[in-house]
């Protein structure tokens, strides 16, 4: 028998909702995305303490650890909310201190939140359009005339939202204000809203955090649908085991902003340190 620590780490029923998510084939390539020796702190606070891990192209790269273990800062480092004060990241070769996010995002960077960070009075759709506005060239005046290159990229634009509108199955609420929407559709609104940026590297902050067993086996189809069809590269933090062992490549560890553990679900999962500390100690 196994206890758990403080973190929620729900088992058997996700586990069944993973399990029914078809698997993609897995292209995995070169590491696009390495983090050596970071360290962030806030005054005194100690966030993350010498982190050290890399992210391969097209694989799902998780990252676990109790609550307060410093992943959703993690995330904040890679897409330049935050400047580690100390190490080096690497993307696609040119190592950066001080990316902000517009410059993340115009790299190929896009975010989702462990907070829904939609515009509730918005539709779907306008929702959507937005997560398109570093695509768009037209000045503000051919905006306001919608004209000439304003046109065809608002079109374009819309090719595009729609596609991923159908992508993710949510053709039936596109014209509904999202803070109509039940939760677990709100949540694949803001997928929808990144993946419409085209991303290369797509972080995702515990996609499948409050939902039931039926959202979260469509979820896990999603991540492995965007995965295996747009070839994007997936950097996710989620708290259950069984989502995470089962559509990871690769998983990292975090305790108390340190890690404790880096390699496949299985290894991990075999990890003295990491069920100690973490999976839950066995008696």
């Amino acid at each position: 028998m196994a206890t758990t620590t403080g973190a929620s780490v729900d088992r058997a029923p996700v586990t069944s909702a993973a399990q029914q998510a078809p698997k993609a084939a897995r292209r995995v390539g070169d590491v696009i995305l390495s983090l050596d020796h970071i360290s962030l702190a806030f005054g005194g606070v100690k966030a993350l303490t010498d982190i050290t891990f890399d992210v391969r192209e097209h694989e799902v790269r998780a990252i676990i650890g109790p609550n307060g273990a410093g992943k959703s800062s993690m995330l904040n480092v890679i897409n330049g909310v935050y400047r580690p004060q100390q190490g080096t990241i690497t993307f696609r070769g040119k190592p950066r201190r001080d990316m902000n996010t517009h410059e993340a995002a115009a790299h190929g960077i896009a975010r989702t939140f462990q907070n829904i960070a939609l515009f509730r009075g918005m539709s779907v759709l306008d929702n959507i359009m937005t997560g398109r506005n570093l695509k768009m060239r037209a000045t503000f005046v051919e905006q306001a005339v919608w004209w000439g290159r304003a046109r065809r990229e608002e079109l374009a634009n819309r090719r595009k939202v729609e596609e991923v509108i159908d992508f993710l199955e949510i053709q039936h609420i596109r014209k509904t204000p999202v803070g109509r929407l039940p939760y677990g559709l709100q949540k694949r609104v803001e997928l929808a809203r990144a993946l419409a940026a085209e991303p290369s590297l797509l972080l995702l902050d515990e996609p499948m955090a409050g939902m039931n067993v039926e959202e979260k086996q469509d979820m896990c189809r999603f991540v492995l649908d965007v995965n295996e069809q747009y070839g994007t590269t997936i950097v996710l933090i989620e708290h259950d085991m069984g989502v995470v062992m089962d559509i990871s490549d690769r998983v990292v560890v975090l305790d108390y902003g340190k890690k404790i553990g880096d390699g496949t679900p299985d290894e991990v999962r075999n990890n003295r340190t990491v069920i100690d500390a973490y999976l839950g100690v066995a008696h």
